[in-house]
């Protein structure tokens, strides 16, 4: 059976609870019918979610376009239509990616390590004179290696959630000044797989305890998750939505820092297992531009629907998400505006 066939017959699995990733106990994963529910799947492309769109006069804003997923994201959206500013961990990344397209793009410079450059790329996007009607949150990283600190803070969470917070933050008032417009946080199913069982540790934040590499990729995944959650509160009456997907595994570079051992494993077999990065922007892309979903917020997307995952996880843990963002307030308070 080919791969493509294999991932339709998933999606068509779908129609009836859709198992996660964990077998046994595990989390279980079903399409929640209280909010619309599409054609689309697991093997459905971002071009076939997007097909028959007319994007033209609206901005989207894409982090990390220079690869992969968002790469793909930014390359459909410029195809429909879209101006799309796409950002790169240097100027220069950025400009290579967007001169790359068919369509109108802007490139500018995101380094989420430094929430100086959160702070500045949201201004340089306001120079432009532009008010993003979408923003997809999609650039992360996966180290597995060693503990690494950034201003005394764990690296993963830094860059994958961190530097996004800022940069949301900074750029809501350009965004609320939209009619509507949609906040698309790009997450994963390590959120309820990978995650400490406590869910978010507040207490190792900074390396004060154990440190594994899988827990803490994790951790930041659930982390955005809770952030789209507490953010969909805060953003209730503005126009402005903001969820987040689970691209499923994709063929694409961020496990570039994995043992070789992994890496070659997943070049050799990647492509029977994975989604193409085409197949894997389809969620993002469709949550951040199907009519039907006008005004859905709050909501976690796998395979172009929104689902429910039953079983001990935090994905939903409105607590646990209104903690969170006045932790990450604490921490990023320099950057912030009030």
């Amino acid at each position: 059976m080919k791969r493509r066939q294999f991932l339709q017959g998933m999606t068509a699995a779908a129609a009836v609870p859709m198992l996660g990733a964990c077998a046994g106990d595990g989390p279980v994963v079903e399409i929640d019918r209280s909010y619309p529910v599409g054609p689309y799947g697991a093997a459905s492309t971002a071009e076939d979610v997007t097909q028959g769109m007319d994007l033209k006069g609206m901005t989207a804003m894409v982090t990390g376009c220079n690869s992969g997923l968002g790469y793909e994201t930014m390359r459909v959206l410029a195809l429909r239509g879209a101006h799309v500013i796409g950002t790169g961990r240097t100027l220069e990344k950025a400009e290579k990616a967007c001169s790359s397209v068919t369509g109108s793009t802007t490139p500018v410079a995101l380094e989420l390590s430094n929430f100086q450059s959160a702070v500045d790329c949201a201004a340089s996007v306001g120079k432009l004179g532009l008010s993003p009607d979408i923003l997809i949150c999609n650039a992360g990283i996966n180290t597995f290696g060693e503990l690494e600190l950034v201003n005394g803070i764990e690296k993963i969470f830094t860059v994958n959630f961190l530097g996004h917070f800022v940069l949301v933050n900074r750029l809501l008032p350009l965004m609320k000044q939209a009619r509507s417009a949609r906040i698309v946080h790009v997450g994963s199913r390590s959120a309820y797989i990978q995650a400490p069982a406590v869910g978010i540790d507040f207490d190792n934040l900074r390396g004060e305890k154990t440190f594994d590499s899988q827990e803490a990729y994790g951790r930041s995944k659930l982390a955005n998750a809770l952030f789209s959650l507490q953010l969909s509160q805060r953003l209730e009456g503005t126009g402005v939505t903001s969820n987040v997907i689970h691209p499923g595994l994709v063929k694409t570079n961020i496990a570039r820092t994995a043992p070789a051992v992994i890496r070659t494993a997943f070049d050799w077999f990647g492509g029977l297992i994975a989604k193409t990065p085409e197949e894997g922007a389809a969620t993002q892309v469709y949550v951040a531009t199907n009519p039907a979903l006008q005004g859905v917020s709050g909501a976690y997307f796998e395979d172009c629907n929104a689902v429910t995952v039953s079983g001990d996880n935090h994905v939903f843990d409105k607590p646990m998400a209104a903690k969170l963002w006045a932790t990450a307030e604490e921490m990023t308070q320099a950057y912030l505006i009030y």
